[in-house]
């Protein structure tokens, strides 16, 4: 019996069909079938009949941050949901509105326009009474108060963070420093000078007058804690390197006269009651309509927005 030789480079590669009269298990028919179209990522909504297009839903949830997407979609869903209750009772009333310039400059559409006459027409904001302001300025009393104020010199051993060498160094250095100046404070200005990585070195140290938040968060709390004329005793970190204080002046801050605030209290109370009417007249709007896919329930967060 004859062997007949098969070249090896001559073998079918595979994926190729076998020839006429050939069979090969190991081929298989490519799968041309059209795969099923992707279900929508949001249910169906509509507001009395009036679909809520998904792709605006998407759109809009742009306007939306929040933690995940989820999250941003049901806010931009709600958003949108009483848009169109706002929009469907404007046009059931016969109410049109005049197209304005919005807070970002740009010019309202028609609906817009409508939504915010009808809000205007049928939401009424109460004013509120010098005797309720003043009486919230009499509850909350750390609410209006000026700012404290702080005096500060300081002196900088500049490191990075990512330099852990250099930042031990710095700080042994800061330390050291802050040994000495605890026994002769009044060689401070002269120290600045010295040893200083910061330009107030040029002025011995001296930082002016500072607020809150004008200094990073570490030097802000150990200046509330440190007392007018002290320099701190041990070095305060930050991710500039590590600083020695000298706090000159603390000025605390103080309550505010009623007269000076007492307009701005008005205008805050005007606008919460304000949303709070706005909300409770849209709660009636979405119990009489019929909402499919949603539930606005007290329908707070993106109400007035």
């Amino acid at each position: 019996m004859a062997t007949i030789y098969k070249n090896p480079s001559l073998a079918v590669p595979d994926g190729i069909p076998p020839a006429r009269g050939e069979s090969y298990s190991s081929y298989q028919e490519p799968d041309t079938r059209v795969p099923p179209k992707a279900g929508p990522v949001i249910p169906r909504i509509s507001v009395n009949g009036t679909p809520v297009a998904e792709r605006d839903i998407l759109a809009e949830a742009q306007n939306h941050p929040a933690k995940n997407p989820g999250a941003a979609l049901r806010a931009a869903a709600e958003a949108l949901v009483i848009q169109e209750l706002l929009w469907q009772e404007a046009s059931r009333l016969g109410i049109a509105g005049k197209p304005g310039a919005g807070q970002d400059g740009k010019i309202e559409t028609e609906r817009d326009a409508a939504i915010r006459a009808l809000v205007e027409d049928q939401v009424a904001a109460p004013s509120a009474s010098e005797e309720e302001s003043r009486r919230y300025y009499d509850r909350h009393p750390d609410k209006f108060r000026s700012e404290p104020l702080f005096e500060a010199r300081h002196i900088l051993f500049a490191a990075p963070e990512s330099d852990a060498a250099a930042r031990a160094a710095a700080r042994e250095l800061a330390t050291s420093l802050c040994a000495r100046l605890s026994e002769a404070p009044e060689a401070f200005a002269s120290a600045a000078m010295e040893y200083s990585d910061c330009p107030s070195r040029e002025h011995g140290g001296n930082l002016g007058q500072l607020s809150r938040g004008s200094t990073v968060a570490e030097f802000e709390t150990a200046m509330l804690s440190m007392e007018a004329g002290k320099i701190s005793a041990t070095p305060v970190e930050s991710r500039f390197g590590f600083h020695i204080i000298a706090l000159d002046r603390k000025i605390p801050g103080e309550r505010l006269p009623f007269e000076f605030v007492g307009a701005r209290i008005a205008a805050w109370l005007e606008a919460s009651s304000w949303s709070k009417a706005v909300s409770q007249y849209i709660g009636v709007l979405a119990g009489q309509a019929k909402l499919e896919g949603i539930s606005l329930g007290q329908a707070n967060g993106p109400l007035v927005q």
